[in-house]
């Protein structure tokens, strides 16, 4: 049985038992979903809660039992907007209006009725097994001036055995929550209410995490020979213009007018590097020039897909756009995927690659987009690594390698990017002189190694569930002194340790010692030195470890060594 209209079939069971539950209640729209379904309701005057879905899930075994069968039927346009209309559904009056074609389907479910184009299981006894997880708010079709409306998201599958497996991984999932984790390990905030959705805060453990991220990857691109740039936040509608992004990107851009010109917040780094470039003149001996910058850039999100870190209006990126000749693109391209690859392996992710080819919405012409594709295909063969076409998902410029970054639990997250443009350097009029004395058209390659940082650190946080390896956790080490007058003596102690460039802390609260520790992990601390008498007579530290406890007692020359050995290894 397909996966998807088992799915589909169960939310239109949901849908039917909302209703007979909730009689005033109107329908929006319930497609299958990655890895479940869900199913849009505007209920007047009734907010549903947890406890609700239980009821609901109560409602659809009825259902289900009853062995309905599914049974379509193809009306006229005018025929579907009376029926609709009688019943008083008007969101799906709405969607029947926006339908092109003059023939609609539907689907009856004993007395209830939706518009849709299928299929469905013969039966609703067919549905195999299925669980309701959580409630949350929807902007019909996504726009935030439209009614809020009230979304019940599930799952199914066709065995109670991989149902059981999702819901443990489900389970394992809500722990790594990022957006859970970042508030309890006080790593960031999102304050919607008082600066608005979908920008990032990040608290001093937070910017800390980040930074040592930053500062790492700022030394591995000075290795590999790019050069450092910064640019402004905003610049003036022209440049857009002549980027094509204003065409191609402007649901997605901020404007605003100053001393009545258009600006625009960037969305992008691209245009600013290319000004940069084009600053002065270039010979073929110059090439590939690696322009590099940690830069924020800025995206009109819809309310209704912003998720934590993972989904947000302004982020930063490590991108870097490299100008090539066209005969060194291949080799530059290898060169970014060994550095990406180096890169997610650091970090401890697995990864899996994607070939993104041309979307109906782009520009340039088919030889260019074809020779790009070919070169980005050809390093890819020549390194042995395996890929997936991804048809239609590169940028409106140019192609791309999408390498998909694999978690603990075997998800995958947005990363690395590696887009071959024949088009800006065409728009840009950029060019270097060859080695014939004439001018020809440089290639460009835009890419990230990491990706944005907030969907990177996103990432991060659920892939080692907030414990972080010893070399980036935020804090290495606290220590807890057990009474008040081992301070003078933790307080030596954090300075030998900051002296070798440890991250340290101290727990001076007047607590009990065992409270001390459990909030220690709860805080995901990787070293905790416990401090009492015995301790400071001896010059020693008590040692216990995140995940293996008690490790006894050592000296400080010890326990450097076997920190430093961690954090040299970035095991």
């Amino acid at each position: 049985m397909d996966l998807e209209t088992l799915r589909h079939s169960i939310s239109h069971i949901l849908a039917a038992s909302v209703q007979e539950l909730y009689p005033e209640a109107k329908l929006g729209i319930g497609p299958a979903i990655e890895d479940g379904f869900y199913y849009d309701f505007d209920i007047p005057e009734v907010a549903l809660v947890p406890e609700d879905l239980i009821k609901i899930e109560e409602k659809m075994r009825e259902l289900i039992k009853a062995d309905l069968p599914f049974v379509r039927e193809e009306l006229s346009k005018t025929e579907a907007l009376k029926l609709f209309e009688s019943r008083g559904e008007k969101y799906k009056v709405e969607l029947i209006k926006d339908i092109p074609e003059e023939k609609v389907s539907i689907y009856k479910t004993g007395n209830f009725i939706d518009l849709c184009r299928g299929p469905h299981v013969e039966s609703t006894g067919k549905a195999g097994a299925f669980k309701l997880l959580t409630i949350a708010g929807a902007y019909w079709r996504g726009v935030e001036t439209n009614p809020m409306l009230q979304r019940i998201y599930g799952t199914a599958f066709e065995k109670e055995d991989d149902l059981k497996t999702h819901i443990t991984k489900l389970e394992e999932a809500l722990k790594r929550d990022h957006r859970k984790l970042g508030r309890e390990l006080d790593l960031f905030n999102i304050y919607h209410e008082e600066a608005g959705a979908g920008l990032v805060y990040y608290h001093p453990r937070g910017a800390r995490l980040r930074l040592l991220i930053e500062d790492f990857l700022r030394r591995e691109h000075i290795k590999r020979g790019y050069e450092f740039v910064i640019i402004p936040h905003i610049a003036k509608i022209n440049l857009w213009n002549t980027s094509g992004h204003s065409s191609y990107y402007r649901e997605n851009m901020y404007f605003m007018e100053i001393d009545k010109q258009e600006y625009v917040l960037k969305p992008m780094n691209c245009p600013g590097h290319i000004l940069i470039y084009k600053s002065k003149l270039h010979s073929y001996r110059d090439l590939p020039i690696r322009y590099f910058e940690l830069g924020t850039v800025y995206r009109y999100e819809r309310s209704g897909v912003l998720h934590g870190l993972l989904r947000v209006r302004g982020f930063t990126q490590d991108d870097a756009h490299i100008f090539t000749t066209p005969e060194r693109l291949e080799e530059e391209i290898a060169r970014v995927i060994d550095f990406a690859f180096e890169m997610l392996t650091t970090f401890g992710f697995d990864y899996e690659v994607y070939l993104s080819t041309r979307p109906e919405n782009s520009t340039g012409s088919e030889e260019s987009w074809n020779h790009a594709t070919e070169a980005l295909k050809s390093a890819l063969t020549k390194k042995g690594i395996e890929y997936a076409v991804d048809p239609g998902a590169g940028v409106f410029y140019g192609p791309k390698i999408d390498v998909k970054m694999k978690d603990a639990l075997g998800r995958l997250w947005q990363g690395p990017t590696i887009q071959v443009d024949f088009n800006l350097p065409e728009r840009f009029d950029l060019n270097y002189i060859a080695e014939d004395g004439k001018k020809r058209q440089p290639v460009m390659i835009h890419r990230v190694v990491l990706g944005s940082m907030e969907r990177f650190l996103g990432a991060l946080i659920e892939h080692y569930g907030g414990a972080f390896p010893v070399w980036i956790a935020p804090v290495q080490v606290i220590l807890l002194p057990i009474a008040d007058r081992h301070s003078v003596y933790a307080e030596k102690i954090k300075a030998e340790l900051e002296g070798q460039e440890l991250r340290v802390e101290i727990d001076n609260r007047r607590e009990k010692i065992n409270l001390k520790i459990r909030e220690a992990q709860l805080q995901k601390i990787p070293y905790m030195l416990i401090l009492g008498d015995k301790e400071e007579k001896e010059g020693t530290v008590a040692v216990r470890a995140r995940g293996e406890g008690d490790l006894g007692v050592c000296d400080l020359p010890s326990f450097l060594e076997k920190i430093k050995k961690e954090i040299d290894s970035r095991s």
